[in-house]
């Protein structure tokens, strides 16, 4: 089972493709706008070309006279976190927000939801950040992404370990230097962890997706 985990915000004008639950309704009003693949951008004197975390490129955007970018992508190349804040339907960018935030630095960002001895490499870089409550249960919950230098190997058993000391009692688990795949539960938690090469604008990290439900 692997999911992948998307958020992209665009100016003032945000898309999310999340789990159920994200804002909407008479908020969102729908517009006609031209993808502009003519404008060039260019970050700290370098060309960039913006990209999904697939590594599809992405363009530009010129609606009413005025262009909106992909405010995701550009907070990566200029090394600043942008997160969503589900609770209060906003994007939070370079940093923690009062009144709900999922708190964090612009580098390293710890969900809040998660057990504080939940494994996170130093130099994790979270993003595509929503947190809560899990359904009926209201068990804590998170879902992200993050970055990492660290390798996939190391970091597999890293958290087969730690689920193994939680008390998983429903295991499945496949890793390797090239992925990792774990599906482990217990009557007290509840995750499922991705984690493959980074491509595109991430190309030379490790990506690994986290769903958390637990104490």
């Amino acid at each position: 089972m692997k999911k992948k985990l998307t958020a992209a915000a665009i100016g003032v004008a945000l898309t999310l493709t999340a789990s159920a639950g994200v804002y909407a309704g008479a908020n969102i009003k729908e517009i006609r706008a031209s993808l502009n693949y003519g404008l060039g951008i260019v970050v700290n004197g370098k060309t960039y070309a913006p990209k999904d975390g697939n590594g599809k490129t992405l363009a530009p955007i010129t609606y009413n006279g005025t262009t909106y970018l992909p405010v995701r992508s550009i907070g990566e190349a200029l090394n600043t976190s942008v997160t969503y804040d589900a609770k209060n339907s906003r994007v939070v960018i370079g940093g923690s927000a009062s009144s709900g935030s999922t708190g964090g630095s612009s580098s390293v960002q710890r969900p809040s939801s998660i057990p504080a001895d939940f494994p996170l490499t130093s130099d994790a870089k979270v993003f595509d950040l929503i947190q809560g409550s899990s359904g009926a249960t209201g068990k804590p919950s998170a879902t992200f992404s993050y970055t990492t230098k660290q390798s996939l190997l190391t970091l597999g058993n890293t958290y087969k370990q730690y689920f193994a000391k939680k008390g998983a009692t429903s295991k499945f688990e496949e890793v390797s230097a090239s992925s990792i795949t774990i599906i482990d539960s217990s009557g007290t938690f509840s995750v499922t962890i991705d984690g493959k090469p980074g491509t595109g604008s991430r190309k030379g990290f490790n990506v690994v997706d986290v769903v958390w439900s637990g104490k």
